[in-house]
This record gives structure tokens, sequence and C-alpha cells, in this order.
């Protein structure tokens, strides 16, 4: 359903975590959006008034929902060995709609070179999006805290080739206020890339160190090569691109290239995020 005057921003992403939080940050405050979602049947009543059902891979329907929009957040599709086609496809139908300006959640260092395999797709969807004629904003998040606890097994055991790498994780949470600030003015954000992090450098001997701590639970950290890497994942059956993507987060934590610490987030949103050990103590954690 839709009102009568319609919006100006969309939001895609909101029956997620990240896009859930952006809605509601700004529903709260009353700024009016459109949802736009692949199954509509699962957003949250009363979230949004005007909503709209689109795949990104469907060119005809993101166009369609995207009518008289002028910004809209793309939060980036769900890992898929097709999500950089779905990523292009929704840039240009939201071009061919008239929409002025993209907010695209993007990942650090994304790049054709990236040591993160996912990392590349981020990369080429930026590059679309510079070419498409629209303005952009690209916030590129750092890996999740929320995603830390479940990385170690139940043996409490976290595993992969990271040695003694680091990583500026950031909370979910606190991307989304970023992102919430972001939409609030677009316009003071255009041609703006902001790496997402947290207040520190961990190595993932220090995370299963605070996970010990905060929790009770003792969890550690093993060092694999490469190849253990590959071997201890082969059980799962995944796809190519899938394990490759698994093994390249530890890879990229261990290149370096994760470690720089970012203050866009207390610059977008006025205040610090949240370190490593107060996201255990305030935060449920994800297991998405």
């Amino acid at each position: 359903m839709s009102t009568l005057s319609s919006p100006s921003l969309a939001l895609t992403g909101v029956t997620g975590a990240l896009g859930g939080m952006v809605a509601r940050s700004l529903a709260a405050d009353g700024v009016p959006f459109r949802a736009v979602a692949r199954t509509p049947s699962k957003l949250p009543g009363r979230l949004a008034a005007d909503v709209r059902q689109a795949e990104f891979g469907d060119r005809g329907a993101v166009e369609a929902a995207l009518q008289g929009i002028e910004t809209v957040l793309m939060v980036s599709g769900s890992e898929s060995a097709d999500r950089l086609e779905q990523h292009r496809t929704f840039v240009d139908a939201a071009a061919a709609a008239g929409v002025r300006h993209v907010v695209y959640t993007s990942f650090v260092g994304a790049a054709a070179d990236a040591v993160f395999t996912l990392a590349r797709d981020h990369g080429a969807t930026e590059e679309h999006i510079r070419a498409s004629g629209m303005q952009w904003t690209f916030l590129r998040d750092s890996f999740y805290m929320d995603v830390m606890e479940p990385f170690a097994g139940e043996d409490g055991v976290i595993r992969g080739p990271a040695g003694d790498g680091r990583c500026a994780l950031v909370a979910r949470s606190d991307v989304a206020r970023s992102a919430a600030a972001v939409l609030r003015d677009p316009a003071a954000h255009a041609g703006a890339t902001y790496d997402m992090t947290g207040p520190e450098a961990l190595s993932l001997t220090d995370v299963a160190r605070i996970i010990t701590e905060v929790r009770g639970r003792e969890v550690r950290f093993q060092d694999e090569t490469i190849e253990e890497a590959y071997a201890s994942r082969a059980v799962y059956g995944a796809p190519d691109w899938q394990v490759d993507a698994w093994v390249s987060t530890y890879t990229a934590i261990g290149s370096g290239g994760m470690a720089t610490v970012s203050d866009a987030v207390e610059r977008l949103t006025s205040e610090p995020p949240l370190s490593f050990e107060a996201f255990l103590r305030t935060a449920s954690t994800s297991r998405l």
C-alpha cells in the first residue's frame, strides 16, 4: 500500500538485520520512507506505510518500486554466486526510475584485487554505481562483531588462516546508526566513502579472549594454513565461491588490510562506536 504523499526516500533490506535497524531508527524519528522488500509479508507491521515488492534481479519490479524516489539505501544483497549481476540490475533500474542518489553498504577495501573475495563484488558494484550518473555514498563495513561468537565451533575454537592479523570489527548497530544519519541529509554526504569500523583493531586471539572473559565460556583461536582451512570446510559441501569467501575472511584479516581504525561512525553519529567487549555485554549476538 502507499500513502497519498509519496516519500522521496526508499530503503531496501528492510526485512533483514541491518536494513530493519535503519528503518526502525528513521520511523522513530518520523522520517517517511518507502520500504522495498522481496517479501513484504515479513515486514513488521506499521514500520512503513509505503511498501513495494521487488527483488534486486527483477529490473521491471525495481524500476516500478523506485518511481518518484530521489534517494535509495541499497543494502547489499545476500551472498550468492550471482549477487553482482543482481546488484548491477538494481542499479540500472534505479537510474532508469530517476533515482538521484544511492547510499550503498559496501565493504572495507572493496576492489578488484581485494583479499576477501566478496569485497571484489562490492568493488565492482561501486564502479557500476559511479558509472550510472547517480550521486553515491558508500558505507564500507568491516566484518561485523555480531558474527564473531558463531565463528567458534561447539568446541569453542575459532579456526582459520588469520595468523596475528588484526581487524577493526564493527557492530551492525553502529553501521545502522551511521546509515540513518546519512539518510537524514543525503546531499551532505554525496561522493563520500566512509569506512565503518569499531574503535580498536583486534586479533582473533583477542576476540577469543574477550569472548571467554565476558561469556565465561572458554574460546580460543587456532591458526590454520590455507590448505588446512579448505580441508576443514570441505565437509560442508558448499560451492567453491562460498568456501573461498569463508577462507578469505581469515586471510583478509591475516593480510593486515582490515586493521585500520576509522572515526567515521563517531563523525556521522556524534557517538563513539561500541568496543567488542561493550558489544558482547550490551547486544544480542546475531545468528544470521
